[in-house]
């Protein structure tokens, strides 16, 4: 992909935590789907399960339900909480070296659904640049490129594919400005929702901005399927937040956490990244691979290949230690960002895939995307969710899971607010 990754100009201390804040890299369309024509049933019979009905350009369809996409269920009295993992990817785009569609067979591979935050870019042609309009720059500007026939056909294959098992797909926006001098930390909100709309705009009009007119569409209309997103290099968190409740969005994960049960800022879910155990080291680290990186090999993306093996190991090991203290001790989700990218000789790559392999089989762990856990959380009775935030990082109930939780209410009936089905 032609996109170049964006370093931060400067790192940002969180906590004990002496890294800087991630940001976000780059990265045939599968066969075409019939559009059902008129049907032939009384007006009052349901359409068919594999109804297809082109939104716009055609770029995107309504498919009816997304696939594999698990009710969730209220925690009855005393029942212990399962482990929920999110592993998700910024910029999530397929090029050369295909780790989108990789992952995506790890994930199948191991019980596993994923988050995969696009960056709107991804599918705009170099020579449609011109369309972009980022906010405090000029039009064209992108601090990650643009992508290409062929990287656009492969992402949007990826995709399809993905949401098609039950991932889901979010945004990373657009030109990944850091910093000063027009970084997404000093926009306001009107143009975080120029951007997001923007963002939507590239998902929804790609067949147009590529001529690729008979290409399959993707599977999902981008209006209601996106709910939640990662800003670039986590920064401009609150006017985002701001901008993302007028818009409807449900989560947030721009921000750094400790390893407690979420709750809500600014009316959407906050689901950020979290500190864990830097094994070797006195501080926690974030749990992104950028941030293991700078805290190992800098600013060079690619360091001493001695230490390759090591490093992987260390980013492994501490992201085990966190699902770890998690699993034995509060259940609080544990939530892991990562990019498509082979630094320092793919080592965080094989660290990610080594937690999958290990965690996502265990018993009671669930390994899902945002909006999966965004469901199960808006599923819980919110007294039950305030007696899980008392726990402190590690702290098991002391008197046991039945007892800690034996005073929640009972499960709510089917078709009540709060127990809520599938989405349509």
């Amino acid at each position: 992909m032609a996109a170049t990754q964006r370093i931060a100009a400067g790192a940002v201390a969180v906590a004990a935590c002496a890294a800087s804040l991630a940001g976000c890299t780059t990265g045939a369309p599968g066969s075409e789907q019939g559009v059902s024509g008129p049907q032939k049933a009384k007006p009052a019979a349901p359409a068919p399960k594999s109804v297809t009905r082109l939104i716009g350009d055609g770029s995107t369809a309504y498919t009816g339900a997304q696939p594999h996409l698990p009710r969730p269920e209220r925690l009855k009295p005393g029942q212990k909480p399962p482990q929920f993992v999110v592993f998700s990817w910024d910029g999530a785009g397929e090029d050369s070296q295909k780790l989108f569609s990789h992952f995506r067979k790890v994930a199948k591979d191991n019980n596993a659904t994923m988050t995969y935050f696009l960056s709107g870019v991804y599918l705009l042609p170099e020579e449609k640049r011109d369309l972009y309009r980022p906010p405090q720059h000029s039009p064209g500007r992108s601090d990650i490129g643009f992508n290409d026939q062929q990287g656009i056909a492969d992402t949007v294959k990826q995709l399809r594919l993905a949401w098609m098992e039950g991932n889901e797909v979010g945004t990373h926006f657009n030109g990944h400005f850091c910093g000063k001098g027009g970084g997404v930390g000093e926009w306001s909100v009107e143009e975080w929702k120029d951007e997001i709309a923007q963002a939507k705009g590239f998902v929804k009009s790609w067949k147009s901005n590529t001529g690729m007119t008979e290409a399959a569409p993707l599977p999902f209309d981008y209006d209601k399927e996106l709910i939640g997103a990662r800003t670039p290099c986590l920064e401009g968190q609150s006017n985002f937040r701001k901008a993302a409740r007028e818009l409807g969005f449900r989560y947030d994960t721009s921000g750094v956490n400790n390893q407690v049960w979420p709750g809500k800022k600014e009316g959407v879910w906050d689901l950020s990244m979290q500190l864990v155990p830097f094994p070797g080291r006195t501080f926690e680290q974030l749990t992104m691979d950028y941030n293991f990186m700078v805290n190992q090999s800098g600013t060079k993306t690619q360091g001493d290949p001695a230490k390759f093996t090591f490093w992987g190991d260390q980013m492994r090991d501490g992201l085990l230690a966190g699902f770890q203290r998690a699993y034995d001790g509060n259940r609080a989700p544990l939530i892991i960002g990562n990019h498509f990218e082979s630094w320092n000789g793919g080592t965080y790559m094989r660290a990610i895939q080594e937690v999958i392999e290990r965690v996502c089989t265990k018993s009671e762990v669930r390994c899902v995307s945002f909006r999966q856990l965004a469901d199960w959380l808006d599923a819980q009775d919110p007294d039950t969710l305030a007696k899980l935030r008392t726990l402190n990082v590690g702290e098991a109930p002391r008197q046991g899971w039945d007892s800690f939780l034996a005073g929640a209410p009972a499960p709510a009936p089917k078709g009540v607010p709060g127990a809520p089905a599938a989405r349509q």
